[in-house]
């Protein structure tokens, strides 16, 4: 017999009866029954019902057995009594009769029991992960975790992608967070990054020809954490492709992804074809660029009906004069609410900054429509079924209203929109609903330093044509006697260049953004320099690719899913930290394992550091 086990505690059943068996384990729970101890042997795999009493030379050290103590029994396996079944359980027809037991590992006290669902501060859980871990739903969510990352390389072997690995070591890079540095000790003063992303290492592997790369890549960002982004490092599927438009990779990416998540959906719906909706249509429609579609609302722009003459309500047409929008967010049903629930509404929008949501109310008097709330009576009947008409309502239903510059009307239109639409339980929560956003400006105009910057990736080739592109200049004047155009406009063009960048959401969650990259090294020197960036710049942080752009660098493009989200997603989870084996904290800090820890004269010495701390506050 193996030292250990003959089977696992999730192996046994109704055929096994008879059998002499021997099984290890945790106590997962003990029951006291006047003599006779029942306890729930717990391993990976499972849970088996083991019996003992006092006639068994294993009583009295059964009797000792606490909580998370790891033992080994050996014991017959029989039918459990009738009526003692538990259909939940695999093992849930038999039980094992002890006749011997040893403890392989004793347990003292737990800061954080194991049995139960209660809920533990973060702090302490995050401490004593090895035991949270040893919960069923966070231990079902780690092995799940593993299981969605087969089933993406195999997916993606399918699809003709080979996996390369890329360096972990690498130089920094502006890419929109800060690096992590690492000291070298053989090149005194200077550092290492870790990888924010394979980003540069995946073009390259493209511009050596290999043309289909993935890789379940590890990135590192010393950025602030939320509940779907983790401090300090996460995992991505990192995918390239050559000889690809933005449709090529579209249609490589949408199988992977819906039939992983069709695999581990548990009967939840995914849709069918992924709808591509442009940037600014996202912004207005949602209020935001990552749009949870399961939300049935669709916010629409009311300006134009706001300033009219013959409406009165003076507060929107102070903003639209000020070059601000209006929005209206239509609230399905929302007539039959209490009072309270509109007043919940406009709280809601003044702890976003907001003066409130103005509303009207649509019902039908006597066969006629007819709006109330506080601002319908600033509002003609002929403006109001405008209104109706754009938002789609009827009677029975509301519209809420959100006014400012246009971004902040957007946005607290989109946090209403979600607001009402959970408020009313309108939202189709049983499904998985994905799109594209497409279109991303290219560039977005700093107020605060008056200058053109990148808006998103400044890697991605512009949807503008080429030589009208390379002829753009900063020099407003040189340029507009170039192109023709009217005085002023050079800037509003520069900022309405699109990009062939695209993200792709799941549920209100941004999984990943991609793009066809700039291949051109002429097309991307112009990227730069209008964004400010010189050409020493340019050299400085991005030779490297520069130079091998200028040796034969064929079209491409990718994108790279975060698995972290998706998995997150897929386990039904709010909070990353419930799908990472050993996550951070909200600091960045790994409390089990005791990091970032100080280093020790010795090793700074080594590295020819010298540390300059900031003084402690009294």
């Amino acid at each position: 017999m193996h030292r250990y086990r003959t089977h696992t505690c999730g192996a046994l059943r109704p055929s096994d009866v008879g059998q002499t068996v021997r099984l290890s384990g945790w106590c997962h729970r003990i029951r006291d029954h006047g003599g006779v101890l029942f306890i729930d042997l717990r391993d990976h795999y499972g849970r088996t019902q083991c019996v003992v009493d006092s006639d068994s030379k294993a009583f009295q050290g059964a009797n000792l057995a606490r909580s998370e103590w790891v033992i080994r029994i050996d014991g017959r396996v029989r039918t459990r009594p009738a009526g003692t079944e538990n259909p939940d359980l695999p093992t849930g027809t038999i039980e094992v009769y002890i006749d011997d037991l040893e403890v392989l590992g004793p347990a003292g006290e737990l800061p954080v029991p194991v049995f139960g669902d209660q809920e533990y501060p973060e702090e302490t859980r995050l401490k004593y992960r090895f035991l949270d871990l040893r919960r069923d739903k966070l231990h079902a969510n780690i092995m799940k975790r593993g299981a969605i990352i087969d089933s993406l390389r195999r997916r993606m072997r399918e699809g003709g992608f080979f996996e390369f690995q890329t360096p972990i070591l690498t130089a920094s890079s502006p890419e929109g967070a800060r690096d992590y540095l690492v000291p070298s000790r053989v090149h005194p003063g200077k550092f290492y990054a870790l990888p924010q992303a394979p980003q540069q290492f995946k073009q390259l592997t493209m511009i050596a020809g290999f043309d289909r790369y993935f890789q379940i890549a590890p990135c590192f960002r010393d950025e602030d954490a939320r509940a779907d982004r983790s401090p300090g490092e996460f995992y991505q599927l990192d995918i390239e492709m050559s000889f690809v438009t933005q449709e090529d990779v579209f249609q490589s990416v949408e199988p992977v992804l819906r039939s992983v998540f069709e695999e581990f959906a548990d009967g939840k719906r995914v849709t069918g074809e992924f709808p591509r909706i442009p940037y600014a249509e996202s912004m207005l429609k949602y209020g935001v660029d990552k749009p949870d579609l399961r939300n049935p609302l669709i916010i629409a722009d009311v300006t134009d009906e706001f300033s009219r003459d013959d409406v009165a309500f003076k507060a929107f047409k102070g903003v639209i004069a000020s070059g601000g929008k209006v929005r209206a967010i239509p609230a399905t049903g929302a007539a039959t609410q209490p009072r309270s629930f509109f007043d919940k509404l406009n709280d809601f929008a003044r702890a976003e900054g907001a003066p409130g949501l103005g509303y009207v109310i649509f019902e039908d008097v006597d066969g006629v429509l007819t709006g109330k709330g506080p601002i319908a009576k600033f509002i003609p009947a002929e403006v109001q079924a405008l209104i109706r008409e754009k938002t789609g309502t009827k009677a029975g239903d509301a519209v809420f209203f959100s006014a400012g510059t246009e971004a902040k009307a957007a946005a607290l239109a989109g946090k209403a929109r979600i607001r009402i639409a959970d408020e009313l339980n309108l939202s189709d929560k049983d499904q998985f609903a994905f799109c594209w956003i497409t279109d991303f400006p290219m560039y977005e105009w700093n107020e605060d330093d008056k200058k053109i910057d990148f808006s998103h990736n400044p890697f991605s080739m512009p949807n503008f044509d080429r030589d009208e592109f390379l002829a753009l200049d900063l020099d407003t004047a040189k340029a507009e006697q170039h192109l023709g155009l009217p005085e002023g406009d050079v800037t509003k063009k520069i900022l309405d260049i699109k990009a062939f960048q695209y993200d792709i959401v799941c549920n209100g969650t941004e999984l990943s953004s991609g793009a066809i990259r700039n291949h051109r090294p002429e097309v991307m020197e112009k990227a730069f320099g209008l964004a400010g960036y010189g050409q020493d710049v340019l050299e400085e942080k991005f030779g490297g690719m520069l130079n091998a752009l200028k040796l034969g660098a064929p079209p491409h493009g990718g994108i790279a899913p975060g698995i972290d989200r998706i998995v997150m997603l897929l386990c039904g989870e709010q909070n990353l930290r419930e799908v990472v084996l050993f996550p951070m904290n909200q600091r960045a800090e790994d409390l089990m394992m005791g990091a970032p820890a100080e280093a020790t004269p010795k090793q700074l010495r080594e590295l020819h550091i010298r540390l300059n701390l900031p003084e402690k506050s009294a």
